[in-house]
């Protein structure tokens, strides 16, 4: 072997070596940034679930205040710096004694004929109640005979 063959050779062994070494600085930094990646990915995930924690805290604490609608309640919160006490003070109406149940709606027991069904509707209960089979057959109707009356029913001005 000649000298410039070796020269040649140390020379490619030395761009080789350094060409390892930036490779290996650049993987480097690049964990580095995954690693900060990772972390503030981890940080956003935490926050999201402290945050879904307050907000579950605080409407259950507005549940056991009485509030009658908890999301209603959350959104008027903000105004009364986060104090259920103001809040019930200023919005009275939105807080109700006992289960805080609606009151009931008019046209029957649970407003059935307001949304047009049963009762309210045009059927004769009674009609249909007379058309149903003798005893010893309770229970099965004769449907065709109300499906008559009902039709008939639904005629009538």
């Amino acid at each position: 072997m000649t000298d410039s063959a070796g020269d040649e050779a140390d020379k490619a062994r030395a761009d080789y070596e350094a060409a390892l070494r930036e490779r290996d600085e650049r993987i480097a930094a690049l964990e580095g940034e995954i690693a900060e990646a990772a972390k503030t990915a981890e940080s956003a995930e935490i926050d999201e679930l402290r945050r879904q924690g307050e907000e579950q805290r605080v409407g259950f604490e507005l549940q056991m205040a009485g509030a009658r609608n908890v999301k209603a309640a959350q959104a008027l919160l903000a105004d009364h710096d986060n104090d259920i006490d103001k809040l019930k003070e200023a919005e009275p109406w939105l807080f109700g004694a006992g289960t805080g149940a609606p009151p009931p709606r008019a046209g029957g027991r649970d407003g059935a004929a307001e949304r047009g069904h049963g009762r309210g509707r045009g059927h004769d209960h009674e009609a249909l109640a007379r058309h149903r089979r003798p005893p010893g057959r309770e229970g099965v109707a004769d449907y065709g005979q109300q499906h008559r009356i009902r039709k008939e029913l639904h005629r009538r001005p």
